[in-house]
């Protein structure tokens, strides 16, 4: 309409723009922007449309344990689908990739592959993968089209829940003469040990390794199904159509698994149509978008912040999981992408939450709870917990640095939800009171990390700095039976101890505990100097752990966990006015990405293999930039926060995802893709919370 519009007041030969008069001239201008307006108001899904594209699903799975390319999944469920490589020579969407088996396989590469045959007697198809005219991903849906001279399929996935995706493929005759097309699935599984039976026309995978049963339904063509070990073809009534017309075949996957219910999901499968769920899906995502989008902080104006905000929201949604099995909550995956990463971490779920609870406060709630569903009634919290034991045991070797007071204070300012706040205040305490009764050995009311077991690998990964420099000489302590300590006093602990303190206080004046609320805040003073005092050193104008009384600091290496005491808001502002100094050297932590987790003048910096001596982690990036705010190094902040997005390889790029760290000297991404504290953080640093 908008061109017709511009053709009709334009193009004809008597309106010539130069001699038209002003008056004239102005009013057309004006009903020009008019029609722009009114064209862009009818288009509801316009973010979504412009950020299409921002992660990479293709690659074409050739084995069960294929961990190559990333996958697209929604709505917490445990399936995941991509893109087919175009050489392939399928046409369908890769996956499922199944997360309720092992630590993560393909059941198949193409589930359901469409072959389309003009002739019956033989197999010359009408369509084939090199005729692909584009593929597409939204934070909504998957999308892709082939297209010939003879006709266009048009394929479209979409998740109807957790349980379900839909899967439309609408195929349309491009030619002037009537078509007759016999469509066929033809499949060969990837597992050896699933079985296949079909029951009213459905086809169920069942498997001996996992609880959880697929089913596989065409839902408007009446299905024959041939059966072979591992493998299955199904042949549909052949379709006819006419010049320009369109017919469709809709198919839905189905993974049941505990607390599903196959009987509840084929009802709401039945009671589905797929424009509505596509339609309401997209306006979900889109108003998700908006809602971000305003929250963005004006120095990200430019349109590429706003693509990577989406890929932020893209990759905390693709590692989203419902609760399943032992998991009794939703929660988040640090990567699905990652085979051992496939369940919910301590320290993970607390960084995750504080950046979720800004479009799902529900899922944020939930990821909270799903780590105390497991809390001892000792207040301990275990490191990580999964859905199966048998395939992954829960850790309880250690816990992990203690930031669940944040993520509750972060979840309560953005929803006022007291009744929230109410069931994890004691929960919280519980966990506060646990540090100091099994992690301060000389119960100087300082602690240190340590573990349940006594071993020194669980103690080290208590910090979540695993070989960081500092542990390098670390021994361990008994305090009491299943209790121990590093033989050293960790400065970031102890700054995270006194952030917990002044968020309990907080949260102890809403829930009307005055006198709670005063003790909180009267110890927070008290380890604050402590603090202050026993981890400076004012020579290198840093902060270090040290041994157990305090008399000596454990390493003349400069480490992130130096500029902890800035975000928790405990160093005093001449400290903070040399850690300054610090972060902004070049040799040091203002590296090509800034902020790597050890200085770069160090003689121990191992970039490229030294996990926590070197790499840049975003979550710790995001502590120091948060906390030079809080000291009113604002510009400091702008300025390393951009070198660290703009540097960061593949942050601001199409396709690529977001990874685990990344080498702070060459800006190359490592470890883990598609990793969700990072993306949590991002998000954090992108809209200032």
């Amino acid at each position: 309409m908008l061109k017709k519009t511009i053709h009709t007041l334009f193009s004809k030969q008597p309106l010539q723009m130069g001699k038209l008069p002003p008056k004239l001239l102005y009013s057309l201008l004006f009903f020009w922007y008019v029609s722009v307006s009114a064209c862009l108001a009818q288009h509801p899904f316009s973010l979504l449309e412009n950020n299409k594209d921002v992660l990479n699903y293709s690659g074409t799975p050739v084995s069960a344990k294929y961990h190559k390319s990333l996958m697209f999944s929604d709505k917490g469920a445990w399936f995941a689908y991509g893109f087919l490589d175009k050489k392939t020579n399928k046409i369908g969407f890769s996956g499922p990739f199944i997360m309720t088996e092992q630590n993560g396989v393909w059941l198949t590469d193409c589930l359901v592959s469409l072959n389309l045959s003009r002739e019956k007697k033989n197999n010359r198809t009408s369509c084939r993968s090199n005729d692909l005219i584009y593929q597409h991903s939204y934070n909504s849906h998957l999308e892709q089209l082939f297209q010939n001279d003879s006709i266009s399929i048009k394929q479209q996935l979409v998740y109807l829940s957790s349980y379900t995706v839909l899967q439309r493929t609408r195929i349309t005759n491009k030619s002037n003469r009537i078509l007759t097309l016999y469509p066929d699935y033809d499949t060969q599984l990837f597992l050896k040990d699933q079985q296949l039976h079909i029951k009213n026309h459905i086809l169920q995978i069942t498997s001996a390794k996992s609880s959880a049963v697929g089913y596989l339904w065409f839902l408007n063509k009446k299905t024959s199904f041939f059966i072979t070990k591992n493998r299955f073809r199904a042949t549909l009534k052949k379709i006819i159509l006419k010049p320009g017309q369109t017919k469709e075949i809709i198919v839905s996957q189905s993974f049941i698994f505990p607390p599903g219910s196959w009987k509840k999901e084929e009802q709401k499968i039945k009671a589905s149509c797929f424009d509505s769920v596509l339609y309401n899906t997209k306006l979900r995502k889109e108003k998700l978008l908006k809602q971000l989008m305003k929250q963005k902080r004006p120095l990200f104006s430019d349109a590429a912040y706003l693509y990577l905000l989406n890929k932020t929201v893209l990759t905390l949604q693709n590692n989203t999981r419902t609760a399943a099995g032992a998991l009794k909550h939703a929660g988040l995956f640090p990567s699905y992408h990652y085979p051992y990463f496939h369940g919910f971490w301590a320290w993970d779920s607390w960084k995750q939450a504080t950046a979720v609870v800004m479009y799902d406060p529900q899922l944020a709630k939930d990821q909270i709870c799903a780590m105390f569903d497991y809390q001892k009634p000792d207040g301990f919290i275990p490191d990580c917990i999964f859905r199966d034991t048998l395939i992954e045991p829960d850790n309880y070797r250690n816990t992990k640095p203690p930031l669940a007071a944040w993520a509750v204070w972060k979840i309560f300012k953005q929803t006022n939800d007291t009744n929230f706040l109410s069931e994890m205040y004691p929960k919280l305490k519980a966990y506060h009171f646990w540090w100091y009764k099994n992690r301060d050995h000389d119960s100087d009311s300082l602690c240190e990390y340590g573990s349940t077991d006594g071993t020194l690998v669980a103690a080290k990964w208590e910090s979540g700095m695993d070989n960081a420099v500092r542990f390098d000489s670390a021994k361990v302590v008994k305090n009491h039976n299943g209790a121990y300590s590093l033989q050293q006093e960790s400065v970031d602990l102890n700054a995270y101890m006194y952030a917990e303190k002044n968020y309990l206080s907080c949260m102890a004046n809403v829930l009307g505990k005055p006198v709670e609320a005063k003790k909180w805040h009267t110890e927070a003073i008290r380890l604050k100097k402590k603090i202050q005092r026993q981890f400076w050193d004012n020579f290198s104008g840093w902060f270090y752990d040290t041994n157990l009384n305090g008399t000596q600091k454990l390493s003349a290496h400069k480490g992130c966990e130096g500029y902890i005491p800035l975000w928790a808001d405990v160093a005093s502002k001449y400290q903070a006015s040399r850690i300054i100094k610090n972060i902004m050297d070049t040799t040091a932590f203002n590296t090509f990405v800034p902020l790597p987790t050890l200085a770069a003048n160090d003689s121990l910096f191992e970039p490229d293999k030294g996990y926590r001596r070197g790499p840049v982690w975003i979550d710790q990036s995001y502590f120091a930039i948060a906390g030079l705010r809080k000291y009113g190094y604002v510009s400091q902040a702008n300025l390393l926060t951009q070198k660290l997005i703009q540097h960061a390889s593949g942050l601001l790029q199409k396709g690529t995802s977001i990874r685990e760290n990344y080498q702070p000297l060459s800006g190359k991404g490592q470890n883990a893709q598609n990793f969700s504290w990072s993306a949590a953080h991002l998000l954090l640093l992108l809209t200032g919370k």
